[in-house]
């Protein structure tokens, strides 16, 4: 944890943004740990709050826009050609894009909190077509939540240690 501390220290703001981007396209970067680390800089004075919370979410929706596209762009000629080899056969696709279009905007806003779905709602709200602008809307509400939460438990428990 005091490597993390380091380099969130070091490379400020810009590490926030890069790493959250990249652990929301989907590489193994424990973002929730990250969130909480940034909190707890932010209440011993070496990163400010509000920049910190506008890098996050910057990095969140970065990450989150990526996912989308790629999904958006080459999610289903994917699915079509590779899914059969994982058990995405035609009926289960078809039945996922269903279940997107039902519960794709409540899925976005509550997946952020649930490790693994985050980073799938992305690339499946690509895949379904959603549009753009109702993408946008609700990724933001969850972005914004999730970097707040994250981030005010790490203050709290910044707090608790001091």
């Amino acid at each position: 944890m005091e490597t993390a501390l380091r380099f969130l220290g070091d490379y400020g703001y810009g590490a926030i943004y890069g790493l959250l981007t990249l652990g929301i396209v989907g590489l193994p970067i424990p973002d929730e740990l990250l969130m909480t680390a940034v909190g707890y800089l932010t209440t011993i004075g070496t990163m400010k709050l509000h920049y910190a919370l506008f890098f996050s979410f910057a990095g969140a929706m970065s990450g989150m826009m990526i996912s989308y596209a790629i999904g958006r762009k080459a999610g289903r000629p994917l699915l079509d050609r590779y899914g059969k080899w994982v058990g995405l056969k035609p009926h289960r696709i078809a039945k996922v894009e269903g279940w997107m279009v039902k519960y794709g905007p409540l899925s976005i806003v509550i997946g952020y909190f649930i490790p693994g779905f985050r980073h799938v709602t992305c690339y499946l709200c690509g895949i379904g077509r959603m549009s753009l602008r109702r993408y946008s809307a609700f990724a933001s509400i969850g972005a914004l939540v999730w970097c707040l939460v994250f981030i005010l438990a790490g203050r709290v428990l910044g707090y608790a240690g001091t």
